[in-house]
């Protein structure tokens, strides 16, 4: 694991605040909001991804979640990639 002088993992955390979407969610902090997956990775875990969604009308609405934008977002999908690659897998 590569670490910065002040020990910051910087691949783990990207925020674009020239992205005119900027920030994609309503959050309290903006400089806390990750945009390392812009899409997020376990959107396609449906109910099972963890993140605070909703069904309308049968789509899955994630508008109001920010699991995959926090500073920790990163060591939280890499967890649950396994279950990504399960779903991937041809038996």
């Amino acid at each position: 694991m590569i670490k910065e002088k002040d020990g910051e993992e910087r691949y783990k955390f990207f925020s674009h605040r020239d992205c005119e979407y900027f920030p994609c969610h309503k959050t309290s902090d903006d400089s806390s909001f990750n945009c390392l997956f812009c899409y997020c990775p376990l959107y396609t875990l449906g109910d099972r991804c963890g993140g605070h969604f909703t069904y309308i009308k049968g789509i899955k609405d994630c508008s109001k979640c920010l699991v995959p934008h926090g500073r920790k977002a990163y060591d939280y999908i890499l967890k649950r990639f396994e279950d990504l690659s399960e779903m991937a897998r041809k038996d």
